[in-house]
């Protein structure tokens, strides 16, 4: 049976990333991608998670229980990553869940313009091998204009530095999420 997008972005993910791996969760949400990451990171790795709502923070805390040791949540937009993480500090895998915050309000939603500006500064600190999946959920009013641009910044990437995979399910309705994994070569 095919996979959706959630359980295809894990298997992306859960091929690569291992015991002592620094990765980020670029959309906290709920917290289950970061406490994904944080089960695979182990005691030596680490997982940095970004959200814009004090909700999602509770949320994703809430979620990690013992394994919040093992992360740092900021309650800033995934824009500042470069602010916050190093560019020397090598980041074996990314993911954003592009669109806004389920359950609740759908006013707030992630951006095109931010997004490509984390997805560059990822892109910068991730090590070869290394991986960023973006899923991007687009049903939403602004869903489709920051899915165009996603799509076009991921496909104008140098195809010497990285691979962009698109999997998507083209004949579903309700616009099924869309998976993009792009791995630096």
């Amino acid at each position: 049976m095919l996979l959706t997008a959630l359980h295809f972005s894990h298997q992306l993910l859960q091929e690569i990333v291992a015991e002592g791996d620094q990765v980020i969760d670029a959309t906290m949400g709920n917290g289950n991608d970061t406490f994904f990451l944080a089960e695979r990171v182990g005691n030596t790795g680490h997982v940095y998670a970004f959200d814009i709502q004090a909700q999602a923070l509770e949320n994703t805390r809430e979620k990690l229980g013992s394994l919040a040791a093992r992360t740092t949540l900021y309650l800033a937009g995934h824009e500042t990553i470069a602010e916050k993480i190093a560019v020397e500090q090598p980041i074996k895998a990314a993911i954003f869940n592009l669109g806004y915050l389920p359950k609740s309000d759908k006013e707030i939603i992630t951006l095109p313009e931010t997004t490509k500006q984390a997805m560059a500064a990822i892109l910068k600190r991730l090590t070869t091998g290394g991986r960023m999946i973006v899923v991007i959920y687009y049903g939403h009013p602004g869903g489709e204009a920051e899915k165009n641009q996603v799509l076009d910044y991921c496909q104008a990437l140098p195809q010497e530095q990285f691979s962009v995979l698109n999997y998507q399910f083209i004949n579903q309705k309700n616009n099924p999420p869309i998976l993009l994994c792009v791995e630096k070569k």
